[in-house]
């Protein structure tokens, strides 16, 4: 699990070794790197992200009714649709399900949202066995660690490692880090999963409104072969992944598999429309404080997300501290948005883990002010006395320093010339920094002693 609340802690940790630093952020550059190349093969790449934002945008001003229609469709396909307020009563109703079939192994696959409540844990504790069949999903469970990404799971994890942990826990050969025979591993392993488990539960990608359909994006097929060899297929998914009609579903089909992993596609694009002959299909749709985050404008932006991580992959603070440092199912930056608004004391930390630097904003597929959303969280967070002690008495040192001219010149000079002083534990910045050599004088004494003379040059 997470081994602190704190974002500055948890990055101090995975700091400590540089080679890991350095190969995390590489591996998560050159999905960026992907990314970019899919999009510049995209003339329309600009258009068609504006389409998909103005698309979210008009859903989510009309949420109420697409959901009501979605629902109505739904029940007319015969899926059973439930509502949950909150992560308890979403999991309360995936074990009512559950148990009134008696299920005691469930097959997963990726959903975020499932993290995000914790879903695991809790059935588990009502004796239900889950397997994740996502091959990154079922890394970090064989683990016994949450997620770090949320496209690629256990990207903090070397090829090595999951060998020696598939060799544990699968019986591979000792030392085989071959990538394909692992990959080979693991789905001989899940396909005994499959065959003997009682139900199936998927994530939602998109949910169609006017067909009462979802749609599941997976490169491995797994959501296909746990849904339609069990009898119950339950589908968990946010208020916010509704999309009006069909047509949509061609926007964000194309936004996100580039935006993600720099793939033209998602090699399975699922949709379930209706349970099969003998089979019941369950849709759970929660709020989890999605509502609340719709009525305050500053970030109602926020939930236009779809779950891309393309702002993960090009952040320099995620791809340098890596996902546990977040200590959130959901990480990077968007996470640094959506977490404060379940619970602002919990992750009060989190928006101040950025530089504002702004690529996030400019990768998102559908244009969401990523960077302007955390300096937004920084302001509420002050006001409402939630945010770090350290940043809290920092800033307030740095409003009455830059409020008085003659503290701020007298401090300029004291730290010119005793620089070793800033060299503390109560300056993170030099952790992971070597800073430059002061100036011998400030501008103000350079030109003081040098803009007259550059002046009267001037007027010669």
């Amino acid at each position: 699990m997470y081994q602190s609340k704190s974002h500055a802690d948890n990055a101090t940790i995975f700091c400590r070794d540089e080679n890991r630093v350095d190969w995390h952020s590489k591996a998560l550059w050159n999905l960026r790197e992907k990314r970019d190349r899919a999009a510049a093969s995209v003339p329309e790449w600009e258009q068609l992200r504006q389409l998909g934002s103005e698309i979210k945008l008009h859903t989510l001003s009309h949420l109420g009714d697409y959901l009501c229609q979605f629902e109505q469709k739904c029940i007319e396909n015969g899926i059973q649709v439930h509502w949950a307020k909150d992560a308890s009563e979403h999991n309360q109703i995936a074990l009512d399900i559950l148990s009134t079939h008696s299920v005691k192994k469930l097959v997963k696959s990726k959903s975020m949202l499932t993290e995000e409540c914790h879903l695991n844990p809790f059935l588990e504790k009502h004796g239900i066995e889950v397997i994740d069949t996502d091959l990154g999903e079922r890394i970090i469970q064989l683990n016994n660690q949450p997620p770090s990404h949320i496209v690629v799971p256990a990207i903090h994890m070397k090829k090595e490692e999951v060998g020696e942990l598939f060799h544990q826990k699968l019986n591979t050969p000792k030392g085989e880090s071959d990538p394909t025979r692992l990959t080979r591993a693991a789905r001989k392993h899940l396909r005994d999963q499959f065959l003997s488990a009682d139900a199936a539960m998927t994530g939602v990608n998109m949910a169609i409104a006017d067909l009462g359909a979802v749609v599941v994006c997976t490169n491995e097929g797994n959501a296909d072969m746990g849904a339609h060899l069990a009898k119950v297929h339950i589908a968990c998914m946010g208020i916010e992944k509704i999309i009006p009609k069909r047509a949509d579903l061609a926007v964000f089909l194309r936004l996100l598999a580039r935006s993600a992993t720099g793939q033209l596609i998602t090699t399975y694009s699922s949709h379930f429309h209706q349970p099969r002959e003998g089979q019941e299909m369950h849709i759970v749709l929660i709020d989890n404080g999605r509502t609340r985050q719709l009525a305050d404008p500053k970030y109602k932006n926020s939930l236009k997300c779809i779950r891309c991580a393309a702002c993960f992959n090009t952040c320099p603070v995620y791809r340098r501290s890596g996902g546990h440092s977040y200590h959130q199912p959901v990480a990077g930056p968007i996470g640094s948005i959506l977490a404060p608004n379940i619970d602002k004391k919990a992750n009060a930390d989190l928006p101040f883990a950025s530089t504002l630097c702004g690529s996030c904003s400019n990768v998102c597929p559908v244009k969401i002010n990523i960077h302007e959303q955390l300096w937004f969280w920084r302001q509420d967070l002050m006001e409402a006395g939630l945010a770090p002690a350290g940043k809290t008495i920092g800033m307030k040192l740095m409003a009455f320093t830059l409020a008085n001219p003659v503290i701020y010149r007298l401090g300029g000079s004291i730290m010119r010339r005793f620089s070793s002083l800033l060299n503390t534990r109560l300056n993170p910045w030099y952790k992971q920094r070597e800073m430059p050599a002061p100036p011998e004088e400030s501008f103000r004494e350079w030109y003081s002693k040098n803009g007259k003379e550059s002046k009267s040059q001037n007027n010669g």
